[in-house]
């Protein structure tokens, strides 16, 4: 193989590798469970959380695919098996039951919750520890991707009625009915 010259050392890239290959395997842990909550909602939020989780494991398909493709781009080779990702991950894989709804979204909000503090994490790493900006800039614009989706998730389970100024409106008083 030619040697890479890209101004990272074979250990600096090494270590890139590694963090690269813990998000890869995060991201593909909650794709399976995104899908997984896809095909298993049910109830009254159905269509709109079919639709949103559709769009979610959309973007999380290309991010895998970037992310695997930035390994390799750095002489590494992805995580692809799923015993690897399962040993790489920090998210944990959906036990084997359906639950309700929301709490499938509160997972969910978890996951990337999980997601965000492990990129945001490696980073700071990329570049305090191992000098690349390139990657640090690739894994901000993913931390970004994640905060949308679970800001996305947590705006569903939130459901209280606001103001158009974003403050909770005040409990209305109740009167009671009069009695003739």
């Amino acid at each position: 193989m030619r040697k890479i010259n890209i101004g990272l050392s074979d250990e600096q890239r090494a270590g890139v590798v590694e963090l690269l290959n813990r998000d890869l395997s995060d991201a593909y842990l909650v794709l399976i469970k995104t899908k997984k909550f896809h095909w298993d909602v049910i109830g009254p939020q159905f269509r709109s959380l079919h639709e949103i989780w559709e769009e979610q494991y959309t973007a999380l398909t290309e991010n895998i695919d970037a992310i695997a493709e930035r390994v390799r781009a750095l002489g590494g080779f992805p995580v692809g098996t799923a015993k690897g990702f399962l040993e790489n991950s920090t998210i944990k894989e959906q036990e084997d039951n359906i639950p309700l709804a929301t709490e499938m979204v509160a997972q969910l909000v978890d996951d990337h919750e999980q997601i965000i503090r492990n990129l945001r994490d490696h980073v700071d790493q990329c570049s305090e520890e191992f000098h690349d900006e390139g990657t640090s800039d690739f894994l901000t614009g993913l931390m970004e991707q994640h905060e949308e989706m679970a800001w996305m998730l947590r705006s569903f389970i939130e459901g209280e009625s606001l103001k158009a100024d974003g403050s909770k409106p005040e409990a209305e008083m109740k009167v009671p009915a009069q009695v003739k």
